[in-house]
């Protein structure tokens, strides 16, 4: 398992190295226009939105350019977790997992193809996954908001990365989340920290990265969906019922500055990937949130991609993983609360 970084200091490199279906005439004519429905999109700001369950439902783009992001992304992941897909202690023989927010798919592959005799199955806003995958893969378009149809005590884990800005109702998510998992089965929350750090006071108040997350933060506190810190994570799956809570805490630097070759590789992806990071996460939140116009929403995204080109600016922020477990009935107060 990959181990918390909380009490490491980065060393810096000093040198440069819905529908009714009886609105519709056949059963063919219904599959085409939920299909057509499905693929409905908003272009805006040069950019392409997923529109079916709404246009601020996610504001992040769906298009080829955060496809890319969103896969390289998952590498970075990987680089920081030492391979590992999951840091939830599952059984060697998981019987079925779930991966809501599945994006392009990507983790719900590499968990097929590591666990063959499992079911994986992944859940998403958006039908951006690939056409062929493993035979234990398959992909559904749905809005996890929404009332499950999956059976109570069903998976052995839940994998939930990502969807913060996607969601507004974290409490009944996490119920959901509670009563589909198997009584001592694992759910795992990720999601990327948005308050930038600098050990060493590099950060100046003007920073282009600093000047971002200020505007993200806000926006995202305005829709009623502020980034979690690892206590607001741990604190919702306590609140679901959730025992064993287990936080861990990683840090991402912006940049190529880091003395060490490992952190360095890291920095050196998240500054590629923040060429189009920044964008996909702010230019929706500035100009419909905001209310910026796109120039003002462009130049804010542009400078935070520029500070973390600067090797002076030796700025980082956390990765944030939390994983808990389904308690069994003897492990709660009400036995009827879970089915063994």
């Amino acid at each position: 398992m990959a181990t918390s970084d909380t009490g490491s200091t980065i060393e810096v490199d000093q040198v440069d190295s819905e529908y009714e279906s009886s609105s519709y005439g056949s059963y063919e004519e219904t599959l085409e226009s939920i299909n057509n429905s499905i693929h409905e999109y908003l272009y805006e700001n040069g950019r392409r939105y997923h529109v079916y369950f709404g246009t601020d439902k996610n504001i992040l783009p769906a298009d080829e350019m955060e496809r890319d992001r969103l896969d390289f992304y998952h590498d970075i992941f990987l680089l920081i977790l030492h391979g590992r897909l999951h840091q939830s202690p599952i059984s060697p023989n998981p019987q079925r997992i779930l991966d809501v927010g599945t994006g392009t798919g990507i983790w719900a592959i590499e968990m097929a193809d590591r666990y063959p005799k499992a079911e994986v199955i992944g859940i998403d806003l958006t039908p951006i996954q690939p056409p062929w995958v493993p035979p234990n893969c398959r992909f559904e378009i749905d809005d996890v908001e929404e009332d499950w149809t999956y059976k109570s005590n069903h998976f052995d884990l839940i994998h939930v990365r990502q969807i913060n800005q996607c969601i507004n109702d974290w409490e009944k998510l996490c119920s959901e989340m509670y009563r589909c998992i198997k009584p001592g089965g694992y759910i795992e929350l990720v999601e990327g920290g948005a308050v930038p750090y600098s050990g060493d006071g590099t950060m100046a108040p003007d920073n282009g990265v600093k000047v971002f997350f200020e505007n993200l933060n806000r926006a995202l506190e305005m829709i009623g969906r502020p980034q979690p810190e690892q206590n607001m994570m741990k604190a919702r799956l306590v609140a679901a019922g959730f025992i064993d809570v287990k936080v861990l805490r990683f840090k991402q630097p912006l940049g190529a500055w880091p003395k060490d070759k490992r952190i360095k590789t890291i920095g050196s992806m998240m500054m590629v990937n923040a060429e189009t990071a920044f964008q996909s996460y702010g230019l929706a939140a500035f100009t419909r949130i905001l209310g910026m116009s796109n120039n003002q929403a462009m130049k804010i995204c542009n400078d935070a991609y520029k500070s973390t080109t600067n090797r002076n600016n030796h700025v980082y922020k956390h990765l944030h993983i939390v994983y808990a477990r389904k308690p069994y009935s003897h492990e709660v107060k009400d036995p009827d609360e879970v089915m063994s």
